[in-house]
């Protein structure tokens, strides 16, 4: 077993590794025994990162989207405290949503991209070579509470009772895999409304400074759970991959780093 790092930044042997994955994978740390921790997007297809407050999320969600605008993929962030991801902003690449009804509106339009991405398919076959859109969902609970209350105050007669922003989602969830869209959701799905179907969804799960309790609800086949001791080390998480759990310590960009990256740049 390796020491890990106290902290993993961006050095040559670190852009040396990123350099050698393919355009679905990308870099999350270093784990314990000294090989790389990643996550493939055409074999997990969506990531969820739990933390307790200032535990790194939006830190992971930056590091893991710069590397993704990197090889290609295109970016739809949606961050309602609209602080998080400042480095993706005027990005050609990137649609950055921090209004409520803004957010409705780009899930609601994520539905029809991904119908008429299944069309695409159905007609040309699976290797026909769709961009990769990644649905960076900063805050995700609070961001889907507001959703619900949205709907709730703009709803018309006949319309159907749940959000139409989230049954995207969910949507998304379940056929983003096919479709080359993929989510990275800042989160704790087991009180929002994804539900437990919509959960399930999520072949990486992160978890970072988070107790026993939350372990045991997010990554039940994992073992053994670890003692919350508070994991105060910067960057510290468990990346939990089907009963597979990796102590990691994460990649971190800047800003800056995550703009050059993203841009090609460094």
């Amino acid at each position: 077993m390796t020491m890990l790092p106290d902290l993993l930044r961006l050095t040559a042997p670190v852009r040396e590794t990123l350099d050698t994955l393919p355009a679905s994978k990308a870099l999350i740390g270093v784990g314990t025994d000294g090989q790389p921790v990643a996550i493939d997007l055409d074999d997990a297809a969506h990531v969820r990162v739990t933390t307790i407050g200032g535990g790194g999320s939006s830190t992971i969600l930056r590091t893991l989207t710069a590397q993704f605008l990197h090889h290609g993929a295109h970016a739809l962030v949606l961050d309602m405290k609209r602080i998080s991801q400042p480095w993706a902003r005027g990005l050609p690449t990137v649609t950055y949503r921090a209004d409520v009804a803004d957010i409705h509106d780009a899930l609601t339009g994520l539905a029809t991209e991904l119908r008429r991405r299944i069309d695409v398919i159905d007609r040309h076959g699976s290797d026909v070579g769709l961009l990769r859109l990644v649905v960076v969902f900063e805050n995700g609970d609070a961001t889907l509470r507001r959703l619900a209350r949205h709907w709730e105050t703009v709803r018309r007669p006949g319309d159907p009772q749940e959000s139409p922003a989230i049954t995207a989602l969910i949507e998304v969830l379940f056929a983003g895999r096919m479709a080359r869209m993929n989510v990275l959701f800042d989160g704790d799905p087991s009180i929002n409304a994804l539900g437990p179907e919509g959960r399930e969804q999520f072949g990486t799960v992160i978890l970072g400074r988070v107790p026993t309790s939350t372990w045991r609800r997010f990554a039940p086949a994992a073992r053994p759970a670890p003692q919350h001791r508070g994991h105060l080390n910067r960057g510290r998480v468990h990346v939990v991959q089907g009963s597979t759990a990796h102590q990691t310590q994460v990649l971190t960009l800047t800003d800056p780093e995550a703009l050059g990256r993203a841009t090609g740049a460094c």
